[in-house]
């Protein structure tokens, strides 16, 4: 009994630290969100009002809120299966034995590398009145004048959408390759000597033998989507603009909690709306997968 009590004792002590991390850092943090958001905060002063539901029910009524969400899910819709696409495309070409793949992979990933602040200011100037997008679409005649897309309601989301799909495919392609590395070559033997071509071995090998890493991709990419806000803050210089059509989840919390005095409680309540938001959305798309199915 006692040699059982000091195993017990010694296994504690080496999940003690881990223990202590996730809840300082995550438990304690996440518990303190949700009383915040039932309370209205005003940390200057420290006074803490309890007010209950209030905080929610303001949330359901707000129209910032409401075009945030359009914002944020079409941004989601968008992005997500078009880097999923992109990603596994990529993986299987560099798969597939061409020439140079290791330079290939080292090129293609060094986006990922870099930091999504310079990304962003990087894509500011492509993407400017004058800058180099602009100056090839008017010399091949495809606009007459130069569109100011990071300040134009039509096209500010729409040019983060595409920094975000370049700057995290490269990611997701390194998860497909390594998934690939673990998927039997002599199916893509077999396939050759009935004759299927590059799109059926695709299709018919690499896609359904790739769903558990696709699963994941998904889910991954989902959570990092919702949770958008470095890129919009900067473009938008942390207003969510050109008229609201860069304004995220995550950066309306940001304003009410920083920007805006005494809509910490509310702020709060946002955070914890879309952390309720992301698992939904999680475990739907885990249901459509069937990923339980693959257990």
């Amino acid at each position: 009994m006692k040699a059982k009590t000091r195993e017990n004792i010694q296994g504690y002590s080496f999940m003690m630290p881990t223990l202590i991390i996730i809840g300082v850092f995550t438990i304690i943090p996440m518990g303190y969100a949700i009383y915040l958001s039932f309370t209205r905060v005003n940390l200057l002063a420290g006074t803490f009002q309890w007010i209950g539901l209030e905080n929610y029910r303001i949330a359901f009524n707000d129209e910032r809120l409401m075009i945030a969400l359009r914002n944020t899910i079409r941004y989601v819709a968008f992005v997500v299966p078009v880097q999923t696409f992109l990603a596994l495309v990529m993986a299987s070409v560099l798969n597939s034995g061409v020439k140079f793949q290791k330079t290939f992979r080292t090129i293609y990933f060094l986006p990922t590398l870099t930091s999504s602040a310079a990304l962003t200011m990087i894509f500011m100037f492509l993407f400017a009145v004058n800058g180099p997008v602009n100056s090839f679409l008017i010399n091949w005649g495809l606009i007459e004048a130069p569109i100011h897309f990071v300040g134009d309601i039509n096209f500010a989301l729409n040019t983060i959408m595409v920094m975000n799909v370049w700057s995290t495919v490269p990611f997701f392609m390194t998860i497909y390759l390594a998934g690939l590395q673990d998927v039997d070559t002599s199916l893509y033997e077999a396939a050759s000597l009935d004759g299927a071509n590059a799109w059926k071995k695709f299709t018919k090998i690499t896609v359904p033998n790739l769903v558990p890493v696709t699963n994941y991709v998904l889910l991954m990419g989902i959570i990092g989507c919702f949770q958008i806000f470095d890129q919009a803050f900067i473009i938008s210089g942390g207003t969510g603009g050109p008229m609201n059509a860069t304004l995220t989840i995550s950066l309306l919390i940001y304003q009410f909690a920083f920007q805006i005095r005494g809509t910490m409680g509310y702020a709060s309540a946002l955070a914890i709306l879309l952390a309720i938001l992301i698992f939904i959305v999680s475990m739907i798309t885990r249901k459509i997968n069937k990923e339980e199915s693959l257990y």
